[in-house]
């Protein structure tokens, strides 16, 4: 059964996952604050990530899939760069959404997420604009259209349905378009360009000589500090830099919960290897990354990994691939992005030595400006590798996985979510609500409920929750029927509950109850800390 939205946007809140930003004065679109448990669970995600791509790898051995060993090193860079690079990078000119405004209702929406239907009826062929796809958007073309109409539902066989749902950029005339909240034809302006990057300003200049901007990608950092990295740590090709980091997109109409936010989370990875090998460590990381989510939890048979045409490629790009889950908001077969995993050969380091590249004739040259000067001048540093061994110096190229670790929350979250039933306080079968994250990602590892508070068992259980709370996030409950503290637990998605009984008087064992199987089994009191390193440890 495919997720109820509502349902898991209501837990959400109602557990402290994630809340919409500034509630009190009615939100702000499009940016979203993570409580407690929210807070945890992405990041247990950040970690789980760093450990697995950074801190756990191992450059001494092949990883499978692999041309040869390689080295991972970190970045934390600043959001507010030199406005140069963005220059360089491409992004201050072509970092942009082409959006339609509405001279009646006076709303902005992005040109490409405008949906509709040709219909005709009383002799008028209209197209109903929606902002919805999918049988979402079929039935909103078809109450749009009734009511433009003036039709009751016994008249509805007078609408002829002249297309299926297509897009607005396939439209070339508007005037016969009805926009998504207007009540008259015509009111869609023409799409113009719309540069997705936040603009602000440094010190005390408000002018544009002081004009700067959030970063829109955490990469850009990453290569400008290439040559830092290169002569500070010692790394050699083929290397890979992480960063983990806020980014911003002046999106123009978020929106599908955080699954389309202007303030944002990423998990990248500039990889720099041999122009030659480049090819087979872009197939490695494709691979590598894909298996990583079905790893920690996200099903495969929601999951793809979709190779973009060459109609979809960007100029310097040869090529990407999108890892895609099927979110339940979206329509069945529809995917939405997790992570796009990019070869962008020697684009990004020869943009911040000679300036803005554009392609012509197949290669990359440097855009020149009316003066015959490049257009964007880039540092004019030397940000080519040296082989000590082979002695050939080269341009690295960069294979890039960039995951959002938003969209990753969301897409756990929507996994996770599970209504099942389970045994009650008085052993009837009830409905429940469950979140089955991967133990490895679960905000609460484990609980430790005393079974009643009395006959010494809240201090052993206080005890044994101040031992594990040293090592693991854990939470101690004493509140309401034992039932009902597991019902809580599930909620939250603690994977192991731990109660101590009577039968911990009796030979120091406690219960340790698995949140799936619902298994209980008896495990020493001296040896919980070791089972649940045990049962939390990375395969």
């Amino acid at each position: 059964m495919p997720v109820d939205m509502d349902k898991l946007v209501s837990l959400c809140k109602r557990r402290g996952f994630i809340f919409q930003s500034s509630e009190i004065y009615g939100g702000i679109n499009g940016f979203w604050d993570y409580g407690p448990l929210g807070t945890e669970l992405k990041k247990n995600i950040k970690d789980v990530w760093w450990y697995d791509m950074v801190r756990g790898h191992d450059e001494m051995a092949v990883q499978s899939g692999a041309p040869s060993t390689y080295e991972m090193t970190g970045l934390d860079c600043s959001i507010i760069m030199h406005p140069q690079v963005w220059k360089c990078s491409g992004h201050y000119e072509l970092f942009h959404d082409f959006m339609v405004d509405c001279r009646e209702s006076k709303k902005r929406y992005r040109y490409d997420q405008v949906n509709g239907r040709w219909v005709e009826a009383k002799g008028k062929r209209v197209f109903i604009a929606v902002q919805s796809d999918g049988a979402e958007a079929e039935a909103e073309t078809q109450q749009r259209a009734k009511k433009f109409f003036n039709l009751r539902d016994k008249s509805l066989d007078e609408l002829q349905w002249q297309s299926g749902v297509i897009c607005l950029t396939e439209i070339k005339d508007f005037s016969q378009v009805l926009g998504p909240d207007a009540k008259e034809l015509g009111t869609l302006t023409e799409p113009r360009e719309f540069n997705l990057m936040f603009k602000t300003y440094i010190g005390a200049l408000s002018g544009e000589e002081g004009a700067a901007f959030l970063r829109p990608e955490t990469a850009q950092g990453i290569f400008v500090n290439f040559k830092n990295v290169v002569d500070t740590s010692r790394v050699k090709i083929p290397f890979g830099i992480a960063q983990m980091g806020k980014s911003f997109r002046n999106e123009i109409t978020p929106k599908q919960f955080t699954f389309r936010s202007r303030e944002f989370e990423q998990m990248e990875i500039e990889f720099f290897c041999h122009p030659k090998s480049s090819r087979e460590w872009y197939q490695y990381w494709r691979d590598r990354r894909f298996k990583w989510y079905t790893d920690v939890g996200l099903a495969s048979d929601k999951l793809r990994l979709r190779e973009h045409g060459k109609d979809e490629l960007s100029h310097y790009s040869t090529g990407t691939a999108d890892i895609e889950y099927a979110f339940p908001f979206l329509p069945p077969g529809k995917f939405g992005e997790l992570e796009g995993i990019a070869h962008r050969g020697d684009f990004d380091l020869r943009s911040h030595m000679e300036g803005k590249l554009v392609a012509k004739d197949g290669q990359l040259i440097v855009e020149q400006g009316p003066d015959g000067k490049p257009r964007h001048k880039g540092s004019g540093k030397d940000l080519q590798y040296f082989d000590e061994i082979t002695r050939e110096k080269f341009v690295p190229h960069v294979i890039e996985p960039s995951a959002g670790a938003d969209r990753a929350t969301l897409a756990f979250l929507c996994e996770a979510y599970t209504e099942d039933t389970a045994p009650d306080e008085n052993g009837k079968p009830a409905d429940r609500v469950v979140m089955k994250f991967h133990p490895r990602l679960a905000p609460i590892k484990a609980a430790v409920f005393p079974l009643v508070n009395k006959d010494n068992m809240p201090e052993k259980a206080q005890a044994l929750y101040r031992e594990l709370k040293q090592e693991f996030a854990v939470f101690y409950d004493d509140k309401g029927a034992i039932g009902r503290r597991y019902r809580r637990q599930d909620e939250a998605g603690t994977p192991f509950c731990i109660t101590i009984d009577g039968k911990t008087l009796e030979d120091e064992t406690v219960t340790l109850r698995d949140r799936d199987s619902l298994r209980q089994e008896r495990v020493k009191m001296s040896g919980v800390a070791e089972e649940l390193r045990r049962r939390l440890k990375p395969q």
